[in-house]
């Protein structure tokens, strides 16, 4: 089961956030009610939230790309990946980000990294919750300074 789980989430990794993204994945791979959260976003939970995050995410930093770091690991119902990435924001406002907003066309870039935990039950995924470094990001963006 863990190897299958591995391949699941390794499809979700490349197709959800890679770069091209394939939204199709969404319909595929999570559950209907899948939770899904990281620290610099509001969470969402369900299909429909996660393709209108993505959708907002990938309309703000159309260059948008993630990709794995270390092998993925696997334990019962769970995998766990390692991945950094980022984008540059030269799309739409984006103000999905809990200390501020950018407006259109910043050209700003971010990088960072994180790792990620899914649940996989019956070949779907019903959680996604990551950990990321949000404060790297946030500052190449200009969104906090500095103390």
């Amino acid at each position: 089961m863990s190897e299958q789980n591995k391949a699941i989430v390794g499809r979700w990794f490349t197709e959800f956030w890679g770069n091209p993204w394939n939204p199709g994945v969404i319909d595929d791979l999570a559950a209907p009610d899948i939770r899904f959260e990281y620290s610099m976003h509001a969470p969402c939970r369900g299909r429909d939230q996660v393709r209108e995050f993505a959708t907002k995410f990938r309309s703000a930093f159309p260059d948008l790309n993630f990709w794995g770091t270390a092998e993925l690991i696997a334990e019962g119902d769970y995998v766990v990946g390692q991945w950094e990435g980022g984008g540059t924001q030269t799309g739409e406002a984006f103000d999905d980000i809990p200390v501020g907003a950018l407006p259109a066309s910043t050209g700003k870039t971010m990088r960072f990294s994180g790792i990620s935990v899914l649940k996989v039950e019956n070949g779907l995924i019903t959680e996604e919750i990551g950990l990321d470094d949000g404060l790297s990001a946030l500052r190449q963006l200009g969104l906090i300074t500095a103390a």
